[in-house]
């Protein structure tokens, strides 16, 4: 579907769980300049009347009425924020029907599902944007830059956990909607690494625990992951839906190091640390603020100005490579060796955007994923 420059893109966003009215639809609110939010698509017909209400959206549809939504020329994009199984099946039906996709993350649930959807990209000429929204944070940016920059000597190894203590029954839960930590949370950590190696780990090897209790009774409680790189550096991480919320990393090299505080947070002020061999340890704090709406402003100006996303469909298939080289690893019990894709586009500090912290937004039928 052509975009004239002079318009505003006109999005459709389809799914109203958590993250889409706790974050998606307050971004919408901070992207006007080159966005409009037009549609809402859900099976919840309570949702669609009370939210389109909230944000003064026009269109509503039933998730029956997706495709009768796509070819009615109301829409240029939709933001795909439904559970992981769904998200290659929508994306791929938007892009068939000329209609941009940016989709949450996983990208889909394989490697082969991803490629897919890299290829009808490519076929119809529909943009296609995995919605990593840390790639315009500007801390995590910051951390990226002084790493590259050689301040702390050449990068060894790289540490992160993340947890968060999951509500029994949540969608997060359920192994045929695409649940478990390694698909919700374990990926922010593998993408994370790869932004500061810039590739692929060479090798995996993995650990996964599952029945700690009835949150774990379909996916894994958590997930211990050793990956080696190029030059025997390495990175480990630890995904868990049990433990107490955690969520930072630390990366060391010959003569510094880094750590990033609340790392994957999008509701909570970040601190990095930055420390030298024989220097005082300087302190950055960034302010909580709105990640969602960055992304949705980076991708309409892609749209606009005819440019590739940076975080594109290969940013998707890269970590999803990951995850399943994992899965093999957990299942094998042994380490698995993955094959290299090299990518042309990564995150720099340029694209950093930065958008006020929203207030705590207007919700229905939905609750946090978190007991934390």
């Amino acid at each position: 579907m052509a975009v004239k420059q002079s318009e505003k893109i006109r999005y459709a966003v389809v799914g109203l769980g958590h993250i889409a009215q706790n974050a998606v639809l307050p971004g919408f609110t901070q992207s006007t300049a080159n966005s409009e939010l037009v549609a809402l698509v859900s099976g919840d017909e309570v949702k669609l009347q009370k939210l389109s209400k909230e944000y003064n959206v026009d269109y509503t549809f039933d998730y029956s009425d997706y495709r009768k939504m796509l070819y009615s020329g109301l829409i240029d994009a939709v933001y795909i924020s439904l559970p992981n199984d769904m998200h290659a099946r929508f994306a791929v039906e938007a892009m068939q029907a000329g209609v941009h996709v940016l989709c949450e993350k996983p990208l889909a649930m394989s490697v082969d599902d991803a490629k897919i959807m890299a290829q009808v990209s490519e076929k119809t000429g529909s943009r296609l944007m995995t919605a990593y929204r840390l790639h315009f944070q500007r801390a995590n940016l910051k951390a990226i830059e002084i790493a590259k920059s050689g301040q702390i000597g050449e990068v060894r190894f790289f540490n992160t956990v993340f947890s968060m203590r999951v509500k029994e029954g949540n969608v997060r839960t359920s192994r045929t909607k695409g649940g478990g930590p390694l698909y919700d949370i374990g990926i922010y950590c593998i993408n994370a690494v790869r932004g500061f190696f810039g590739e692929l780990p060479e090798e995996v090897f993995a650990f996964a625990n599952q029945g700690f209790d009835q949150r774990s009774k379909e996916v894994d409680e958590m997930l211990s992951v050793v990956m080696k790189f190029s030059g025997g550096r390495m990175a480990t991480f630890i995904c868990s839906f049990s433990g107490q919320h955690q969520a930072a990393f630390d990366v060391v090299g010959t003569t510094g190091c880094l750590r990033l505080e609340n790392a994957y947070e999008y509701f909570d002020d970040m601190t990095l640390y930055f420390s030298r061999v024989n220097a005082a340890t300087r302190k950055y704090k960034f302010k909580k603020s709105d990640q969602f709406g960055p992304e949705i402003v980076y991708f309409s100006d892609c749209l606009i100005n005819k440019k590739h996303p940076e975080p594109n469909a290969t940013e998707g298939v890269l970590d999803l490579m990951v995850i399943e080289a994992i899965m093999k690893s957990v299942k094998l019990r042994k380490p698995v060796t993955l094959t290299a894709l090299s990518k042309t586009l990564h995150p720099t500090l340029r694209q950093a955007l930065r958008r006020p912290a929203v207030e705590k937004p207007y919700t229905v039928h939905v609750e946090a994923p978190s007991m934390d």
